[in-house]
């Protein structure tokens, strides 16, 4: 009786500590994936007020800086959308995000114009795209993208590059351009303003009545904005001269107008909080390895925060034993997949034969090399390195349904306690 106690203590002991491991990753998604962080964009200092969390968390944990500060400055240029949105077509208002994006290079404008519209069959050669654009004029063009009449991949990909001729081209006098589509709205930022603002629509209506369009857009474009990484360390007991790096973006794609935000829960709210859940757990268990653990920012524009590091790093690079970038570590049904595992096919194995012993996840993929995140700028440096991706469940990825109340987390502590049993076994 005496024994079966013990276990009972210890079993309810072992479900307490998942308990407080998930539930401190929990609380850091919903943090930074809040209305109050703007989503972590460069509208209204969102990424100021996420990078000032963070570090706070790192002064909580004890880490310490490498430099006067946690944060490592740079500049940006981005384009903005900080005021109100307005769409009408036809006479129906319709809603930012739901029914239509902005395209993030997009000018601001103001005014109600007639809509020409056209499809894909309209754009098969160029006497048929110039006797649009004459016909339009100023007017908005609408093409209707939904069906692809061609299966000829080269002259399906005339009819794009005609496409895009008419969305970027100074030459063409159309004050703005529509694509109606069936696909699911996607959201990105921009460096750079566009000539004439772009409309993606995914809504039900007849293409073939659409006769008007008003829109208010206001853009600012930021030359010279001031964004930050934020990094901070623990010192290694054997080997305090070399490190073992965790890196994960905290930025996310921020404000379309005034009201509507993308909240980037998985993308990627969840790779910083498996950075600061290892924080945690090696600020109480003191690791052989110094640890590095950088949140950077820019990741959505280009990765300029893992350029702006690894060209001007805070310790050589070559001090770097190895590297684990997270990015979208919010669900895991179906396992992980680790870039670079075929490059770094030892680290590889070492994982999955972990994995193997302690069965924690279902599966883990293997990938090649592939510029998708942070760590491409540290391998192009010569750095070591993994990105770690969790595979299956929600699919809301840049838009605004990617937010903490549906994100699942189903192998996040498994997959954490996982990191923690390799980044240990590391010689």
């Amino acid at each position: 009786m005496k024994l079966l106690n013990i276990f009972f203590i210890l079993l309810f002991l072992c479900k307490l500590s998942f308990s407080q491991d998930i539930e401190y990753a929990k609380s850091i998604v919903e943090k930074l994936a809040s209305p109050e962080l703007h989503g972590r964009g460069y509208t209204e200092k969102g990424d100021w007020l996420a990078a000032e969390y963070i570090s706070g968390e790192y002064k909580k944990l004890g880490l310490t800086a490498l430099d006067k500060s946690y944060y490592q400055k740079f500049n940006i240029s981005i384009n903005t959308f900080p005021n109100a949105l307005f769409l009408k077509i036809n006479n129906e208002v319709l809603m930012p995000a739901a029914d239509y994006l902005i395209a993030s290079s997009s000018p601001g404008i103001h005014g109600k114009f007639n809509l020409v519209t056209c499809n894909r069959k309209d754009l098969d050669t160029k006497e048929k795209l110039i006797s649009l654009i004459e016909k339009a004029g100023t007017d908005f063009i609408l093409i209707d993208n939904t069906e692809k009449p061609t299966t000829d991949p080269e002259a399906a990909k005339k009819i794009d590059d005609y496409i895009n001729f008419l969305r970027y081209s100074p030459q063409v006098p159309s004050k703005g351009i529509v694509i109606y589509t069936k696909e699911k709205l996607t959201w990105e930022n921009a460096i750079f303003v566009n000539v004439r603002p772009v409309v993606i629509l995914n809504k039900d209506i007849d293409v073939n009545s659409v006769k008007s369009i008003e829109i208010k857009v206001d853009n600012k474009f930021c030359r010279k904005y001031t964004t930050q990484n934020v990094v901070g360390y623990l010192k290694g007991s054997l080997y305090p001269d070399s490190f073992l790096v965790v890196t994960a973006h905290y930025d996310h794609l921020g404000k379309m107008g005034k009201e509507t935000y993308f909240p980037g829960a998985n993308d990627n709210a969840s790779g910083v909080a498996m950075l600061l859940s290892l924080a945690e757990h090696y600020s109480k268990n003191q690791p052989k390895y110094s640890m590095l653990f950088i949140a950077l920012s820019a990741e959505e524009i280009g990765l300029l925060g893992a350029k702006k590091f690894t060209e001007d790093p805070l310790i050589e690079l070559n001090r770097i034993r190895f590297l684990v970038n997270f990015d979208l570590a919010g669900t895991g049904e179906e396992g992980i997949r680790v870039v670079n595992g075929s490059v770094y096919k030892d680290q590889f194995d070492l994982l999955t034969r972990l994995n193997a012993k302690n069965n924690l996840l279902p599966k883990i993929d293997i990938r090649g090399a592939a510029c998708i995140s942070d760590h491409c700028m540290f391998y192009q440096k010569g750095v070591p390195c993994f990105y770690i991706y969790t595979q299956g469940g929600i699919k809301a990825y840049h838009d605004v349904y990617d937010k903490y109340e549906t994100l699942p987390f189903t192998e996040f502590v498994d997959c954490c306690n996982l990191m923690i049993k390799f980044l240990n076994t590391m010689k």
